[in-house]
Order: C-alpha cells, then sequence, then structure tokens
C-alpha cells in the first residue's frame, strides 16, 4: 500500500473531520486523480522532440500518455490543425499517491531556488494546478541523457466542497504551500 494513503486514513481524515466538522468519513473530500501535461512546441520543427517528451513522461507517472493534437491552425506559432503538440497522463489510485509521494518528497525539494508552492493555484472547484521548469528535478530522468529541458503542468483533482477544504487537505499531505499573504501585507 502507497506512504500516502496510509497517511490520508490515519492523519488526513480525523484532522479534516475535526477541522471542517463531517458527520461522515464518506464526505471527507480525497483526492480523485493527478493530471500531468506537457506541451511540446518543439515538435512542430521535429517529431523526434516528441517522442523523447513522450519517453520522459512515461518514466516519470508509470504509464504511457496520451498525444495530444492542435485544434486549430495558428500560424504565428507554424501549428497546423492535427499536428502533434502535446502529451498527458492521468493518475489514479495506488499510483497516484506514489507519484504524488515522489513530487512531494524527493521532485519538488530538487528545484532550484523554491520558496513553497503558491496557494492561490485553485481553480474555484478545488483543483489545484502546478507547473515545473524542467522534467529533471524527478529521480527517474537521467540528466545526461536529456537533449532538451521540458517543462510540465500538474494538476491534482478533489472531491473538496470547497478551494479552502482541497488547501488544507493538500497541505496535511505534505504539500509545501507558501504562506497566504494578506490583503493589508500586499498594500504596504
Amino acid at each position: 500500500m502507497a506512504r500516502l494513503r496510509d497517511i490520508y486514513k490515519s492523519k488526513v481524515v480525523p484532522e479534516l473531520i475535526k477541522e471542517f466538522g463531517y458527520k461522515n468519513r464518506m464526505a471527507v473530500p480525497r483526492l480523485e486523480k493527478i493530471v500531468v501535461s506537457m506541451g511540446v512546441g518543439k515538435a512542430v520543427q521535429d517529431k523526434k522532440f516528441i517522442e523523447l517528451a513522450k519517453a520522459d513522461l512515461t518514466a516519470i507517472t508509470g504509464q504511457m500518455p496520451l498525444v495530444c493534437k492542435a485544434k486549430k491552425s495558428v500560424s504565428n506559432f507554424k501549428v497546423r490543425q492535427g499536428q502533434e503538440t502535446g502529451l498527458k497522463v492521468t493518475i489514479r489510485g495506488e499510483r497516484m499517491f506514489e507519484f504524488m509521494d515522489r513530487l512531494i518528497s524527493l521532485a519538488i525539494p530538487r528545484v532550484r531556488d523554491f520558496r513553497g508552492l503558491s496557494p492561490t493555484g485553485f481553480d474555484g472547484r478545488s483543483s489545484y494546478s502546478m507547473g515545473l521548469s524542467e522534467q529533471t528535478v524527478f529521480p527517474e530522468i537521467n540528466m545526461a541523457k536529456v537533449e532538451f529541458q521540458q517543462g510540465m503542468n500538474i494538476t491534482f483533482v478533489t472531491t473538496a466542497k470547497s478551494d479552502e477544504e482541497a488547501r488544507r487537505m493538500l497541505a496535511l499531505f505534505g504539500m509545501p504551500f507558501r504562506a497566504m499573504r494578506t490583503e493589508q501585507a500586499e498594500k504596504d
């Protein structure tokens, strides 16, 4: 069993029940899925970039990514409709908890000049999105074989009713959020 699943059952659920006053354990928010996506703009010039990004994303997430194609032609970016421009992976279940554990304990601490995750990355529907500027922060990626730096977006989809509940749940998992600044501190 994944370590974070144990933490969810033993620490997160009781803490959220105490903090938000849920009457039933089934009402406690849970992590539904994690979506990892990469926009591979360089694939427009050369197809090998999409294959390299696919290999990296497969190593990072443990499952084969879905290739995303452009929906519209955009002449400024030299993109035609139907051209392969990105990759995405949806992770659920045991693999989701293992990925999140590696992200929190191994990858995020390796980010250069890290000062905490933005607490404002919530979308109003209790999903949290964050970005990484390079794939080499994951230990599965061999830095000697990397031909180009590729960033990625990671979205955590929860069943929480509000962003505050989702933020608290992710913080209890160990997500290193920055302290929220008050409006008064921003004015000063």
